[in-house]
């Protein structure tokens, strides 16, 4: 389990396409100082494991369906990505649960400057704007942020300097692409719903009526 709190921004520094999977190696450091064979990673968000380290980098084996949906494939040489090791057990959980599953991505449609911050309007799929919702948690590229307003097919968030700085986003542009993962309470309430509707199908209490009670 993860927080998306990003510890450091890595780099790739080696990509060894084999068949319909991959192998990369990143570049870090503070991610490496307690690390051990098969621990978790999360990599922009996606959990991946440990299978060799040394004292500046480390690699991992990325599966063909990871690579199908999420933007690891879309990854080069020298590209800067966010890094979170798994979550202690005293550790302080500053942001949301997060699994390191990736949901689907989506697109960055516009880049704001404001004030003291910048607003990314995010761009995705009905499948999981489902699941995203006002002052609700997303987690863009392994970051956990709260949404702040959304549209039929898109959704904004406000970045601080602080995260634009400890994070990858000041990398981003309008078009790229970034992994999402939705609050995984909400999918848990939704599967619990459906198969007590279900088994009782007269009951009330709908994903619908949980939604506009603010659930």
């Amino acid at each position: 389990m993860f927080t998306g709190i990003i510890e450091e921004v890595g780099n790739i520094a080696q990509i060894n396409k084999k068949g319909e999977f991959a192998v990369i190696t990143i570049k870090a450091k503070k991610v490496l100082s307690d690390v051990h064979l098969g621990d978790s990673i999360a990599v922009n968000g996606v959990c991946l494991t440990v299978t060799s380290f040394t004292a500046e980098q480390f690699t991992a084996d990325v599966m063909s369906e990871t690579l199908k949906r999420t933007s690891l494939g879309e990854l080069s040489i020298n590209s800067p990505v966010n890094l979170e090791r798994a979550m202690a057990a005293n550790g302080r959980f500053g942001g949301h649960i997060v699994s390191g599953h990736i949901d689907g991505t989506g697109t960055v449609a516009e880049i704001t400057p404001a004030d003291n911050s910048v607003w990314y309007r995010i761009k995705t799929s009905e499948k999981l704007m489902r699941y995203i919702i006002e002052k609700g948690s997303i987690t863009i590229d392994g970051i956990s942020l709260t949404v702040v307003d959304t549209t039929v097919d898109s959704f904004r968030v406000s970045i601080i300097p602080h995260t634009i700085k400890e994070t990858n986003l000041g990398s981003k542009n309008v078009g790229s692409i970034v992994n999402l993962e939705n609050d995984i309470v909400g999918k848990y309430i939704e599967q619990f719903l459906l198969k007590k509707e279900a088994e009782n199908p007269a009951s009330k209490i709908t994903a619908d009526f949980l939604k506009n009670a603010g659930f």
